[in-house]
């Protein structure tokens, strides 16, 4: 096979992890696709998994994204897999449940606090989706923007300099 002829670099598999992956981890998933379908193979787990919620629904919707969809899947649903290249933890507490997951190349964190956790009238708590819509779409592009799908090292790279910046 000639230089010219080079097979094409099959798709990095990343995984957003998240306690109850009914959220953070959704949303991200959701953004990453959107923003690069061919580049990535995008997945998202919880810990302890629940439903997804109705607001990070709404809140993606708004941006002609549609995880309507999406499942909640645990740790677990990954047992059988291929590894993943990047697992990508974007709430503290599953950072701390899960600092390893079996089988990742790499791992780093992005914390983002739990708009589920906002009260008040659905606008306000439907505000604070968006928030953190906003700031997982903000990270993901400054992650794009260090172009990690060249190579496993790039995109180690560039995941945990997001990290660092955090």
């Amino acid at each position: 096979m000639s230089e010219t002829e080079k097979q094409p670099e099959p798709p990095m598999r990343v995984l957003f992890l998240c306690t109850h992956n009914s959220s953070r981890s959704q949303m991200a998933e959701g953004l990453l696709r959107a923003r690069n379908r061919s580049a990535f193979l995008v997945f998202s787990v919880g810990t302890e998994p629940r439903a997804v919620h109705p607001l990070a629904i709404k809140a993606m919707q708004e941006l002609g994204i549609d995880i309507s969809n999406h499942t909640a899947k645990g740790v677990e649903a990954f047992a059988n897999e291929p590894p993943m290249d990047l697992v990508i933890t974007v709430c503290h507490e599953a950072q701390e449940t899960c600092p390893i997951f079996p089988g990742a190349r790499r791992q780093v964190h992005w914390g983002f606090p739990d708009p589920s956790r906002v009260t008040g009238t659905e606008e306000e708590r439907l505000a604070a989706f968006r928030h953190i819509r906003d700031l997982i779409a903000a990270k993901i592009d400054q992650f794009l923007d260090r172009k990690p799908s060249v190579s496993y090292a790039q995109l180690y790279a560039a995941a945990k300099a997001e990290e660092q910046q955090a």
